[in-house]
């Protein structure tokens, strides 16, 4: 159980959107509420006692009574309402974005409260605007503010991570160079994706400084390192001759790049300084791989040129892209499932020729949700058990940083998987 003295361990804060329904479902087949003390909230009550009835109807088994979970009523404007429910448990789930619209006021909430949080931002100038705002008051009363704990950017960061532990066990040094290539089978976007999308393009065209964030690869460094120099995200189409295949530029590198670099400098630089880290789409082998990014260059080059267009933008946003609270049916969350495969190099006095370490990320369902509910929900549980493996007592952190292994051993059987290996000494 929570070390915090609080009525819940968890509280999942909006439950009634596509994601959290996902994370309740996921919480009530794991947890059940006999293992987890945890509560339903959002703005609509409802709406609530409408997922609530869903999780009862949907569980039968005597260690989920679904009807027992408590409903939390809030309002992402109203902080006192905030106040009241951080207050109340040990950590909070937060799935109600675009963040950068409607997320600052709970963060504060759970900075002031001492009360851990997680969410599924991937919006790099909110979190850096968290970090300024946030991160010393979170690290001086043991907070663990922690963006990015789904796809974005569970597997590159804490896969990272990793990597490294199972570098410096076996071949006794860390890797120089980790790259990651993505390879994602099936999927969709939610409205909410596309709704954070959107809303970052149209503050990047609206804000200098959110342009320059966006833009700098150390966005979310600390000061001390914030000018060192690091790759921006890869552009164009690329052969990576060590990994064997043809890439393709990954449209959330501009977000898991930055976050593996913070990871390397919270935990105190043990990767080194001058570490590097970037990430691609893997496309394969051969002529039609080649086209294949090309084409997904081509595609991305253009969905953002469109997005950076005031008057396109909102009409891709009300006639083309989905609505907020829609998402991919069940038998695409389902049916889809994604490999992150990690390639870390280095060099050391016992390897002067260098070493490579691989590290494979799987999920067997949609990255962006049934594996997302997985990583997010397991994220809250470390945190509200004290599973933590990091030197890092506080602030606004990453999942390697404010977590850490412990959310491997966490996610074992749940369909996120992790695996290591040396492939040359």
């Amino acid at each position: 159980m929570s070390d915090h003295d609080r009525e819940y361990e968890i509280v999942l804060w909006g439950a009634t959107g596509f994601t959290g329904g996902l994370v309740a479902e996921y919480l009530a087949d794991r947890y059940g509420t006999t293992d987890l003390d945890w509560a339903l909230a959002g703005r609509d009550e409802r709406r609530l006692a409408a997922v609530r009835d869903s999780l009862a109807d949907s569980n039968s088994d005597a260690d989920v009574d679904a009807d027992a979970l408590d409903l939390l009523t809030g309002d992402a404007f109203d902080q006192d309402s905030l106040d009241a429910i951080a207050e109340q448990t040990a950590v909070v789930i937060s799935t109600v974005g675009p963040y950068a619209r409607f997320g600052s006021h709970l963060v504060a909430a759970c900075v002031d409260a001492g009360t851990h949080y997680c969410d599924l931002s991937g919006e790099v100038h909110w979190m850096r605007e968290m970090i300024d705002e946030h991160h010393d008051a979170a690290r001086e009363n043991g907070t663990r503010i922690v963006h990015g704990c789904g796809f974005d950017s569970v597997p590159s960061d804490v896969g990272t991570l990793f990597l490294q532990s199972h570098a410096e066990e076996t071949v006794g040094a860390y890797c120089d160079e980790v790259r990651g290539f993505v390879s994602i089978r099936g999927g969709s976007f939610s409205g909410g994706t596309i709704a954070s999308m959107v809303e970052m393009y149209e503050m990047a065209s609206e804000d200098r400084e959110v342009r320059r964030l966006l833009a700098d690869p150390r966005a979310l460094d600390p000061p001390e390192s914030r000018g060192a120099p690091a790759d921006r995200p890869q552009r164009g189409v690329a052969y990576d001759r060590d990994a064997d295949t043809w890439t393709a530029p990954f449209v959330m590198a501009q977000i898991n790049e930055p976050v593996v670099r913070r990871s390397n400098a919270l935990l105190g630089h043990p990767w080194g300084h001058t570490f590097r880290y970037g990430e691609s789409l893997r496309t394969g082998q051969g002529v039609k791989a080649a086209a294949t990014a090309a084409g997904l260059a081509v595609g991305q080059g253009l969905l953002a040129g469109a997005l950076s267009v005031g008057p396109v933008r909102e009409l891709l946003d009300r006639y083309v892209l989905p609505e907020a609270g829609e998402g991919p049916d069940r038998e695409t969350i389902e049916g889809s499932s994604f490999e992150v495969r990690l390639v870390g190099t280095g060099a050391s006095d016992d390897h002067p020729s260098g070493f490579t370490v691989e590290a494979r990320v799987r999920g067997d369902r949609d990255p962006g949700y049934g594996s997302t509910a997985r990583m997010l929900g397991e994220s809250a549980v470390c945190l509200a058990r004290g599973e933590v493996d990091s030197p890092v007592e506080g602030g606004v952190l990453t999942p390697a940083s404010g977590i850490g292994l412990p959310l491997i051993d966490r996610l074992e059987g749940t369909g996120v998987s992790f695996e290591a290996e040396v492939v040359d000494d």
